[in-house]
C-alpha cells in the first residue's frame, strides 16, 4: 500500500445495469426509476443506467430508451453511463443521448465469446467504429475476467497490457478492471494494478469488483493502497454476469462507502439515505440480497476514529 490514502473516492454505482440484468423476473420500470431516484437523492453522482443491447439476450435491460429519457427529465446532474457490447448498441446509446458507454471486451477470448459472441479482434474493429463514427461519445473499456475466466483459468497479466493497449489505440479513454467472476485476491489485485499503473500511469483506472468468495472489500482496499480511487458496486450487493458460471454479485455500494467513510475516506454519499435505496431494492427486487448492512444494525454510534 502507499503511505498515504486519498481523502476521498469516487463511487460508479451500477445497480440498475450489473445488479439488475441477470434477474429473469421482470422488474417494472417505476421501480427501477425509483431506485435510480433514490441512489441519486443520497448523493450518488455518477451511474451505469442500463445496457443497449439485445432483449433477447438480456430482457431486463428492453426499458433502456425510457430510462436513459428518466435522466434527461429528472436527474441531470447525474453523470450517466451506459453498457453497449457493440456498434449498434453505441449508436442507439448516442440516439439516446448517453455521453458515456462502458464498451465491454473480456480480458479472456473464451468469455468474450460466451459474454458477446465476439472475438478479440471483432471487438475491437467494432471499438475502432464506434469512435470515428461518435467522436463526442466518451468510450470506456469495461475489461472483464480481468483476474480470471471461468473458461480459461487464469488470465494473464500480459493479456490485460495486450487488450487495453490496443483499445487505447482505438479511442478508448479509460478503464474498468473487472473482477467478473469474483476469483481476484488482494496480492493479485495489487499486482495487476501496479502494472496498469506503470504502463499508463495518468489514464483513468477504476475498479469493478464482485464478491464471489467475500473479497471485494479487501481487493477494493488492495487497490485503494495501489492507487486507484474510483470503484464501480452495486447496491445491496446485486449482480453478476449471466454469461460466466457461478459468478456472484458486486461489491455492495453501502458497505464499501461504510467502511470509506469509517476510514475517513470520503464518498460524498449519505449512507443513512443510501440504505434508503436499499430498502427499496430489498423489497421491490430481492429480499435476499448479500449485502451486509441490508440487514445489519450500522453502528454509526460507534464510529469513533477517523470517519468521514
Amino acid at each position: 500500500m502507499t503511505n498515504t490514502l486519498p481523502k476521498s473516492v469516487r463511487v460508479t454505482d451500477i445497480t440498475a445495469r450489473d445488479g439488475f440484468q441477470n434477474i429473469k423476473e421482470w422488474i417494472p420500470t417505476e421501480v427501477k426509476l425509483a431506485i435510480i431516484d433514490a441512489l441519486a437523492e443520497a448523493g450518488v453522482t455518477k451511474m451505469e443506467a442500463t445496457s443497449f443491447v439485445s432483449p433477447k439476450a438480456i430482457p431486463q435491460m428492453a426499458d433502456a430508451p425510457e430510462i436513459i429519457a428518466h435522466f434527461h427529465e429528472k436527474l441531470p446532474h447525474v453523470d450517466l453511463v451506459a453498457l453497449a457490447p457493440n456498434f449498434r448498441g453505441a449508436e442507439n446509446a448516442v440516439k439516446a443521448g448517453v455521453p458515456e458507454i462502458s464498451y465491454i471486451i473480456s480480458a479472456s477470448p473464451a468469455h468474450n465469446k460466451a459474454n458477446i459472441n465476439r472475438t478479440h479482434a471483432e471487438s475491437l474493429s467494432d471499438l475502432e467504429s464506434i469512435t470515428a463514427a461518435f467522436p463526442d461519445l466518451r468510450v470506456n473499456l469495461s475489461m472483464s475476467a480481468v483476474f480470471g475466466c471461468p473458461f480459461d483459468g487464469e488470465t494473464p497479466v500480459e493479456a490485460v497490457l495486450w487488450l487495453l493497449d490496443e483499445s487505447l489505440k482505438r479511442g478508448a479513454v479509460s478503464v474498468s478492471l473487472c473482477d467478473t467472476i469474483g476469483v481476484g485476491n488482494p496480492l493479485q489485485v495489487k499486482a495487476v494494478v501496479a502494472a496498469v499503473r506503470n504502463a499508463y500511469p495518468t489514464l483513468p483506472v477504476a475498479l469493478h469488483l464482485h464478491d464471489t468468495h467475500g473479497m471485494g472489500l479487501a481487493n477494493t482496499l488492495a487497490a485503494l493502497g495501489a492507487g486507484i480511487d474510483c470503484f464501480e458496486t452495486a447496491a445491496g450487493g446485486l449482480g453478476g454476469c449471466p454469461f460466466a458460471p457461478g459468478a456472484a454479485g458486486n461489491t455492495s455500494t453501502e458497505d464499501m462507502i461504510n467502511m470509506f467513510h469509517r476510514m475517513g475516506i470520503s464518498t460524498g454519499i449519505d449512507l443513512e439515505k443510501f440504505l434508503l435505496a436499499v430498502a427499496i431494492v430489498k423489497e421491490k427486487v430481492n429480499r435476499n440480497i448479500p449485502g451486509r448492512l441490508a440487514s445489519a444494525r450500522t453502528y454509526s454510534e460507534f464510529c469513533f476514529f477517523p470517519c468521514a
